[in-house]
Order: C-alpha cells, then structure tokens, then sequence
C-alpha cells in the first residue's frame, strides 16, 4: 500500500490546530464552577500554548503549501472556542463573577464578537472558489488571539501582582467591553504576514523588544506581554486615525479645487 506524503501532508497543520483546540478545551474545563485561583492561572496558561499553536498552524501550511478551504475553516473555529469561549469564561471567573448578569453579558459579548470577527476574516479571505487568498498586510479588527491574550496577560499579571488587580472588577468589565468592539470594528492591524524589512520595521521591532525586556526584568513577564499586546492595539488606532485624516484632508483639497474650477471663467 502506497502512501500519498503529499496528501499527508495536509494533516500536519489540523493537528497543531486541534492542538489549539484541545488547550482551549482544557482551559474551559479548569474554569468550570468551583475553579481556584490556582487553576484560573492554568487555563491562562494553556490559552497562551493555544496562541502558540494558532500561530504555528498556518505558517506550517504556508511551508508545506497545504493552505486549503478546510483548513481555513477549521481554524476559525478552533479559535472560537479557544480565543472566544476559553477567555470569556476566564475573565468571568477571575474579575468579573460579582458583577452578575451584567458580567455574563459582557463576556457573551466578547464570545459573539470574537465569532463574528472570525466569520468575517473567512468571508474576506476567501476566493471564489473557496480557496484561501494570500495573507496582506493588514487584517479588519483586532484579531481574536491578540484580544484573548490581553485577557491572559490581565490574569498572569495579577497572580504577580498578588490579586491587586481582580480587586477593582470595573476597569476589568471596559477591557472586555472595548475588546469587543475592536474585534468587530473596521480598524486595521498588522498582520506581520506580509512584512517587509526597512529601517522602520527594523526601529520599531527594536523599540518594542528592548522595553518589553525592560519591562520583563523590573517588574514581570506577564507586564511586558501587556505592554507589547496594548502598543498593538494603540499602533493599529493611530495608523487608522492617521489614514482616515489623511483621507478627508485629501478629499477637502480636491472638493476646493473642485469648486475653484467651477468660479474660473470659461
């Protein structure tokens, strides 16, 4: 019996994405009614080696040239439940459980936009054939993984900074909230899938790892990885506001030169 290797191929990155599944599965477990603060820290922890793997699926299938219809979406829904469903639950169980119906519809919020955000990335990065496009520079909305690890990175943070911060549920309750609505909007992130080297990037990624180095070593790891995960979300909110700017003063000068040629005589 022959065996195909290039048709085996394709199985190599549905496992590290079932891998990321199976993290955030775990997570949920360890979540459930009665979850210690030890295992809350345990579920945080599998969603980061869920975030690992998400990453490590489709660079696998760009390498072996697997990308297919199906991978794409069985990648969303894995990252449903890992970076929807596991982050929703954690948040609630940590910070938020006090606040009661309010919290649950807060954290349902975060699931249902996470799923949306999802459905729309497979929309928009579909052929019509079905077939994945190639990957661009920028994808619509804060992308699921990055909000999930913001959550994480909240959670690590406080088991550092001995439970100061789930003490104070309100400014947890906005994070959710604002997280939400950037994985919804039409705000514009890097996807680090196209990037090109020049002496920006090369500024940039030094300016991000020397601080968060620096962060990592005064106070905690868990603070650098809020740190690098905010200054994304805030550089994806600059450059946004900065095109739209741009955008309307371009628009105003062509509505005056416009209107200038319209009083010239003929």
């Amino acid at each position: 019996m022959r065996i195909n290797l290039r048709k085996s191929l394709f199985i190599l990155p549905n496992l590290f994405t079932l891998s990321s599944v199976f993290c955030g599965f775990i997570a949920i477990v360890l979540c459930s009614s009665g979850a210690t603060d030890q295992d809350l820290y345990r579920a945080s922890l599998l969603i980061i080696f869920a975030i690992f793997f998400d990453t490590i699926d489709g660079r696998v299938a760009r390498l072996t040239r697997t990308q297919s219809a199906f991978g794409l979406q069985i990648d969303s829904l894995a990252d449903v439940v890992s970076f929807g469903v596991a982050p929703g639950l954690l948040v609630y169980r940590w910070a938020l459980e006090p606040l009661g119906i309010v919290a649950l519809g807060a954290c349902f919020g975060f699931v249902a936009c996470a799923a949306i955000r999802l459905a729309r990335f497979n929309v928009q990065t579909m052929n019509v054939d079905g077939r994945p496009n190639k990957p661009g520079k920028y994808m619509v909305g804060l992308p699921t993984p990055g909000a999930a690890g913001i959550l994480v990175s909240l959670v690590l943070a406080n088991r550092a900074a001995s439970g100061s911060l789930s003490s104070s549920p309100l400014p947890i309750f906005a994070v959710v909230v604002a997280l939400s609505f950037f994985m919804v909007s039409t705000v514009k992130f890097r996807s680090f899938k196209d990037l090109r080297m020049s002496w920006r990037t090369l500024a940039l990624v030094t300016v991000a790892v020397g601080s968060s180095a620096w962060i990592a070593l005064s106070y905690n790891v868990a603070f650098a990885l809020i740190w690098l995960l905010a200054s994304y979300v805030a550089v994806g909110l600059i450059e946004t506001i900065f095109t739209l700017s741009t955008r309307a003063i371009r628009q105003r000068r062509l509505h005056h030169e416009q209107e200038d040629h319209k009083l010239r005589p003929s």
